[in-house]
């Protein structure tokens, strides 16, 4: 071997990346000691390097915790902080002696593939191969603070880098007119979540702010500006919208609480989701009428209760698209208010670009500014193809523009490797959690994997279903079919179901995805201990 490749360090399993998905790897596979590559100083992922100081969870204390370790005040009904997040990731990380895995300020810089030559997943009987063959398949070297390279080997690496952070998405202008024509500040969200407190308000206040996006970054990005401009010095911030979502202000639709809709097993019922009996795809199309029925009763309470026809925001797409490719947004309190008092400027162009002082629209009007903050996203596939090698680099780029994942994990053409946090839905962290309690016991050999085909049959029926039920599909959201998601997992895993109740207290009661998870997952640990 190259003396500049000597691998330092032999172990079982490897993973990138110690955020959300990380630790949770990092704790279901502590029996293997893994090691775990961390590019900066802490845990926490996007939590701790794409957060803004008013970003907050859009999701209840009690729909995001690990089935293992509550919230203390999981009772509390405020939305936490990005801080109580990380405060949160860092107790369950101590609690469950995690952190001794991690090396942090370590960066992943390349990974090659040294299994045999017949790169696949599968022996020539079409059975999916050991995935700890005992001996390395997969050399990682990592950068250092100091710049030291070094490689270390492993039987089986797990992907924890996400689909966020890392790599910005930027938009593309016409010759001339890109950034480099403008005299003011351009950044992307991403730099802005970087600041400290002080640093982002001198940033924005006094300032002519264009924040472009409309997802949950670039309407918290609006909102802080927003506020750092109060009082008549204070400048308007203007949002450039061009792709509309839903928004929401609270999970209560004209006084019923939101889970009702979409997270009981009575309300995915409606929804098709794969591997549905032939009575259930009959039953389907007779359906659609109540499932449209749901979106509109939602719609009509969002469209009451904030201006979005003032403004020009109503989608032209029903609720359950956004619903269903995890795209809703939950809006910051006073987010209007400051749009009435004229704080928050929209625009709704087809087409914008740069000049000298600001940004020109395709009707040939132009807002003046002095920063332009492009809240457009984060570019997944790109940051993963970074370090993946070739040829599994190639098989990212599939027709269907979603990576093939049996499971939300397993690339049915990429040996020995598994991919967390790559998987939406209604919690990403109970997703990431389950996946890899799933992931844990296929590597301890309690059950197998099947075929090639039949993998990526069952992913391309993700996709499908998808596609017909929202044109965001590319995102692999399993929001509305997660509760069914979640039994095939168990039922893969050998675990038999388990009632809190009755069946029909189960369906009509208000026991969603995540209760269901964590009560089932409790039981099977407690009895497998």
């Amino acid at each position: 071997m190259d003396p500049a490749r000597e691998v330092i360090e032999v172990s079982k399993v490897g993973i990138i990346g110690a955020g959300v998905s990380g630790i949770a790897a990092a704790k279901q596979l502590s029996h293997h000691d893994p090691v775990v590559f961390e590019a900066s100083d802490c845990i926490g992922g996007v939590w701790k390097h794409c957060s803004y100081e008013t970003t907050r969870l859009q999701s209840l204390r009690c729909d995001y915790e690990f089935s293992d370790f509550p919230w203390e005040d999981r009772d509390n009904a405020s939305f936490p902080s990005n801080i109580e997040i990380l405060n949160y990731l860092e107790a369950y990380a101590k609690h469950f002696d995690v952190l001794k895995f991690v090396k942090f300020n370590t960066r992943v810089v390349e990974i090659r593939h040294v299994g045999d030559h017949k790169i696949t997943a599968c022996d020539d009987s079409g059975k999916y191969r050991n995935l700890l063959p005992g001996y390395p398949v997969w050399e990682v070297a990592v950068r250092d603070l100091l710049g030291n390279i070094k490689w270390h080997a492993f039987e089986f690496l797990v992907m924890c880098i996400g689909k966020y952070g890392d790599v910005p998405k930027m938009p593309t202008f016409p010759s001339g007119k890109g950034p480099e024509m403008y005299n003011g500040k351009v950044l992307h969200a991403i730099e802005y979540s970087k600041l400290d407190k002080g640093a982002a308000t001198q940033l924005l206040k006094g300032k002519k702010v264009v924040v472009v996006g409309y997802k949950k970054s670039a309407i918290d990005l609006a909102m802080e500006c927003a506020l750092a401009n109060q009082g008549q010095d204070g400048k308007p911030c203007t949002m450039i919208v061009r792709t509309l979502h839903w928004i929401v202000p609270h999970y209560s639709v004209w006084g019923l609480p939101f889970y009702l809709f979409y997270s009981t097993r009575f309300s995915q019922f409606f929804h098709e989701r794969p591997n549905q009996s032939f009575l259930k795809s009959l039953l389907h199309p007779l359906l659609s009428p109540l499932r449209r029925g749901v979106s509109k009763f939602i719609e009509s309470y969002l469209l009451w209760t904030m201006p979005l026809d003032k403004y020009g925001l109503r989608p032209d797409h029903g609720f359950e698209e956004d619903y269903a490719s995890c795209q809703m947004a939950i809006l910051p309190e006073g987010f209007f208010h400051e749009a009435n008092e004229g704080r928050i400027i929209f625009r709704r162009p087809s087409k914008w670009w740069f000049y000298e002082g600001g940004v020109e629209f395709d009707d040939g009007t132009r807002v003046e500014a002095d920063v332009v903050a492009l809240a457009t996203g984060y570019d997944g596939k790109k940051k993963i193809k970074s370090i993946l090698p070739e040829p599994f680099r190639s098989l990212l780029d599939v027709p269907a523009g979603v990576m093939p994942l049996y499971r939300g994990m397993i690339h049915p053409l990429i040996p020995n490797a598994a991919f967390v946090g790559y998987l939406e839905s209604v919690s990403n962290l109970h997703s990431a959690e389950l996946g890899c309690k799933w992931l844990s016991r296929l590597l301890g050999g309690r059950f197998e994997l099947p075929g090639v085909e039949e993998m990526m049959e069952q992913t391309m029926k993700e996709v499908e279903i998808s596609k017909r039920t929202t044109r965001f599909y590319k995102r692999h959201c399993i929001s509305t079919y997660s509760i069914n998601h979640d039994d095939e997992i168990c039922e893969e895993m050998g675990w038999s179901r388990w009632r809190k109740g009755s069946w029909l207290s189960e369906v009509f009661s208000p026991y969603t995805s995540m209760d269901y998870q964590k009560d089932i997952t409790n039981k099977q640990d407690k009895k497998e201990e």
